[in-house]
């Protein structure tokens, strides 16, 4: 997949996890990239599909954005009010009028209303990145009544024995909160942009990260007499859930996804481009967040996260239909995709309450355990469960050569496996077998072994906290991750 795009000036947009053709510290960057001289002209190895994608500044073809000067639109000024006449220009202009017209109308609805002095006055902390006052936290916390924004982890049948909006109910006002704060954090200046997080935002999230963080927050401000959250703990949880929202925007654009959670990908509504451009808003914006919170050893820890990702992908990208890969090298990608977000957000709350090494190094094992757990299971999952329940293709994974823990253990005891796999399954039926080996070779058996074996770890290191609601909701969160195999 090509991950540079030209703007309407003709120079490269990037499109990477480092966005090395653009400022990598800001979304600043963003905006220099497609606001150079208009004399400059795309390039002529642009190719003839991607130069008619709408253009991120004036949502025009770059072809036709190039030939009119005067239409051309800096990123930052395509408001609502300023992209309306994309739908009036002359028929022809776009390729997909359809398609430009609906972005334009998912745009406008996200374009929040003009805020008032007082609203904007509230919003300070959220556009410097600064870590807000108690005063400014607590006067707001809760107003929307706590959990009923929550999502419910019912199962089809009502066969759930966990629901996670009361696993999470000791911090369901400080998710209350963190969710009105995701909504303005892009901000008003940039509905295209607002538009694109919020259908990520609003695709069915659990919020399970910035829980967790709470949770492991309020436990361990037990162990330190820290009588409330501090600011730095809510703006944490702000950081860790953008973080994963970038990264999940950005996963999708890689494995060309059409859904997630059973609705469109961002990539799919809007285009490349504007995905790209979003994840990398978010990693910039949370990157900011971060260095605001004035704490090296989080800024380390969270800083890395971002580069395990990319790690993550790589190592992915190497083994595909990799028979040989080995069930540790599937640990440590599961750890750079999943856990290490988990396990280090875990640990830097535990930091923000002033705990001892020893108490901060088990918050670092629990999140480890529970997101290689929670990974096993997902992986698990794309081998028992049906495409409407996985929101994506049964079986997707394999299809695309990644081998996950079913298929590494059945390996072991179907020969025959392997060479389906080799195969990369361009035969027809190929990948129906290939799945029902998977199943016959006790892979689906041996996976849920692992799963559980990490589970009873992240348990254990949560010996150390006190007793209480947040230990014990920690505790069923294990619980919570491991039912869905059963």
């Amino acid at each position: 997949m090509a991950m540079a795009a030209l703007s309407c000036t003709g120079l490269p947009v990037a499109s990477s996890f480092a966005a090395s053709h653009i400022d990598t510290g800001s979304a600043a960057g963003a905006v220099a990239a497609v606001s150079a001289p208009r004399d400059v002209k795309a390039s002529t190895s642009l190719s003839r599909g991607a130069a008619m994608e709408p253009c991120v500044g004036c949502m025009q073809p770059v072809r036709s954005c190039v030939a009119s000067p005067g239409s051309r639109k800096a990123l930052g000024m395509g408001r609502a009010a300023g992209l309306s006449d994309v739908a009036s220009r002359r028929p022809g202009s776009h390729r997909n009028e359809d398609k430009s017209r609906r972005r334009l109308e998912v745009v406008q609805q996200a374009a929040p209303p003009a805020l008032s002095f007082p609203e904007r006055n509230s919003m300070k902390n959220l556009e410097t990145g600064a870590v807000p006052d108690v005063s400014e936290l607590s006067s707001s916390s809760g107003r929307n009544g706590g959990a009923s924004s929550l999502p419910s982890s019912e199962k089809a049948g009502g066969k759930s024995k966990f629901n996670l909006v009361e696993l999470v109910a000791p911090v369901s006002d400080d998710l209350t909160l963190l969710n009105d704060n995701l909504q303005k954090i892009v901000g008003a200046d940039n509905p295209m942009l607002m538009a694109a997080a919020k259908q990520i935002f609003g695709a069915g999230g659990k919020r399970m990260r910035p829980a967790l963080v709470f949770l492991v927050a309020r436990a361990t401000c037990q162990l330190s007499n820290i009588q409330e959250l501090r600011p730095q703990h809510r703006r944490l949880a702000e950081t860790t859930e953008m973080i994963h929202t970038a990264s999940l925007i950005h996963d999708d654009v890689l494995d060309d996804s059409d859904t997630r959670r059973g609705k469109e990908t961002v990539h799919q509504t809007f285009g490349t481009r504007i995905a790209v451009l979003a994840g990398d808003f978010m990693f910039a914006q949370a990157s900011w967040y971060l260095a605001n919170l004035d704490n090296l050893e989080v800024i380390k820890l969270i800083s890395q996260v971002i580069k395990d990702f990319a790690s993550g992908e790589i190592k992915q990208a190497q083994c595909l239909f990799d028979t040989d890969v080995t069930l540790q090298s599937y640990l440590d990608k599961s750890y750079y995709k999943t856990a290490s977000l988990i396990a280090s957000s875990t640990k830097s709350a535990a930091i923000f309450s002033e705990c001892s090494p020893s108490i901060c190094s088990q918050m670092f094992d629990y999140g480890m355990n529970l997101g290689l757990a929670f990974q096993v299971v997902d992986d698990i999952l794309d081998f028992t469960q049906t495409s409407e329940q996985l929101g994506k293709p049964a079986g997707s994974d394999l299809s695309k050569g990644n081998l996950t823990a079913p298929v590494l253990f059945a390996l072991e005891k179907e020969p025959e496996l392997r060479e389906l796999i080799d195969t990369e399954f361009t035969e027809e039926g190929s990948l129906e077998a290939a799945i029902a080996l998977v199943h016959r070779g006790g892979g689906i058996d041996r996976a849920r072994e692992l799963a559980k074996q990490k589970g009873d770890l992240a348990l254990k290191s949560l010996e150390c906290l006190p007793q209480g609601v947040p230990r014990q909701s920690l505790e069923r969160m294990v619980d919570y991750v491991l039912e869905r195999i059963y």
